[in-house]
C-alpha cells in the first residue's frame, strides 16, 4: 500500500478522527480532529508521521473543534470544508458551550474546498467531492489509487447522516451518496464519521436509507 491509515475516535461522539500517512514520504494528515488532542498526538507518534496539513470534511463541533488549535500550535494548514459551513465555524464557541464541549474558538480554514478540487498529501493526491446534505459545505475525499474515501457525516455503515441541523436538507444528502459516492464503485472502503467502516457497494446493496431496491 502506498498510504496507512489509522482511525482514532475521539469525543464523547466517538467521532472517527483518522491520520492517512504517505509511505512514499512519510509525511500525512489529520482528518476532523474533534477534541482529544493527547489521544490525537499519540496516535501521530505511534504512525511515525510528519504532519502536513489538516483536512474537516464539515464544520459540525465534533469534526473540527480542535483543528483551530491544532494548526496554532503544530503550524499546520486546515483544508476544507466548502464555504457552505463558515456559519457552523463562526459559531462554533455557541455550540461549543451548548453541547458542553470545551471551549473552541471560531476560526476560517486555510483553504475552502470545493468541488472537483485535488488535496495533496506527500506524494499523494485526493479528489473532493461537495455532498452536501448533513450540512450545505460537506465535502468527501477519496483516494482513488487505494479505493478509499472519507465520507465525514454523509454514509454510515446501515445509515445516512441526520439532516435536521441547521441549513440540512434530506433530498441533497440522498442525491450526494446516490449520484456522488456510489459511482466511485461498489469496491470503494469508506470511513464514516462514527462507527466501523464499509464499502459503497455494500450499502448499495443492503442500506435502509439509499439502497438501489428502494431507488432503483
Amino acid at each position: 500500500m502506498s498510504i496507512k491509515v489509522t482511525i482514532v475516535p475521539v469525543t464523547p461522539y466517538e467521532q472517527n478522527c483518522s491520520l492517512l500517512k504517505c509511505e512514499e514520504t512519510g509525511r500525512g494528515a489529520l482528518f476532523d480532529p474533534g477534541g482529544d488532542r493527547e489521544r490525537i498526538l499519540a496516535a501521530v507518534e505511534q504512525l511515525g508521521v510528519e504532519l502536513e496539513k489538516i483536512i474537516l470534511t464539515h464544520a459540525h463541533m465534533d469534526h473540527c473543534a480542535l483543528a483551530g488549535e491544532l494548526r496554532e500550535e503544530l503550524g499546520l494548514p486546515i483544508e476544507g470544508p466548502a464555504r457552505g459551513d463558515d456559519f457552523w465555524l463562526e459559531k462554533l464557541p455557541e455550540w461549543c458551550q451548548m453541547a458542553g464541549f470545551p471551549r473552541a474558538e471560531a476560526f476560517e480554514p486555510d483553504r475552502w474546498l470545493e468541488d472537483g478540487d485535488r488535496v495533496t498529501v506527500g506524494a499523494q493526491e485526493l479528489e473532493v467531492l461537495h455532498c452536501p446534505g448533513h450540512t450545505p459545505g460537506h465535502v468527501v475525499l477519496f483516494h482513488r489509487g487505494q479505493r478509499l474515501a472519507w465520507v465525514g457525516d454523509v454514509l454510515f455503515q446501515g445509515s445516512i447522516g441526520r439532516t435536521d441541523f441547521p441549513r440540512g436538507n434530506h433530498e441533497q444528502l440522498i442525491s450526494s451518496i446516490r449520484d456522488k459516492l456510489f459511482p466511485l464503485g461498489d469496491d470503494v472502503t469508506f470511513i464514516p464519521g462514527h462507527g466501523p467502516t464499509s464499502t459503497l457497494g455494500h450499502e448499495r446493496q443492503s442500506n435502509p436509507f439509499v439502497a438501489d431496491s428502494r431507488y432503483g
